[in-house]
């Protein structure tokens, strides 16, 4: 079965986003080290979950994002997005991006038993709370940044019960980013 990994940009005060989804805080500070992890990620997922304003966010850069390292893996993965509201969702040239509407949890189960490599989802803060409110996320890579932005979208808005983490591992690169890796705790 394959493993359902949420990645996400964190600030010190638990921002995925700041005002008007303003992310320059993580672009400004992206590193070698950052470009690494994402490589190693990108080369063990085999389809991307996002949410509608994560999908309306990088659908803006990466299909024009030319020999932008990491934009052919973006570009030629699967994508399947999450939306209540769009018909259809569009990827360039490329022809693989596929709108869940309806009984999410159960699609993402679905989608989580196919073979294949591991599912990522980048950023899509709601699509994370519902997601880990219903057990379905396998680990958890928060990048956190040393930076308080203030104000902006929290991740994990809306939990209604706590959830334990396990550390697996971290990581520290020199622009002071702390790679933190968890999974949920089995009780």
């Amino acid at each position: 079965m394959r493993k359902l990994i949420a990645s996400e940009f964190v600030s010190l005060d638990s921002l995925i986003v700041g005002t008007n989804e303003d992310i320059t805080w993580v672009t400004n500070n992206f590193n070698e080290e950052m470009g690494n992890y994402a490589g190693t990620l990108q080369s063990s997922m085999g389809a991307i979950l996002l949410g509608r304003v994560t999908y309306e966010i990088m659908i803006g850069f990466w299909p024009a994002a030319g020999d932008v390292p990491g934009a052919k893996e973006m570009n030629t993965t699967p994508k399947y997005i999450v939306s209540k509201t769009l018909d259809k969702a569009e990827w360039g040239t490329w022809n693989n991006a596929t709108v869940l509407k309806d009984n999410i949890t159960e699609q993402v189960q679905k989608l989580k038993q196919q073979p294949g490599k591991d599912i990522v989802i980048y950023g899509s803060g709601t699509l994370v709370s519902a997601l880990t409110q219903a057990g379905l996320i396998d680990e958890y890579h928060f990048l956190l940044h040393p930076i308080v932005v203030g104000s902006g979208k929290p991740l994990f808005k809306g939990i209604t019960s706590p959830v334990n983490m396990k550390l697996l591992r971290t990581g520290t690169f020199k622009n002071g980013v702390v790679v933190l890796y968890y999974a949920p705790a089995k009780n």
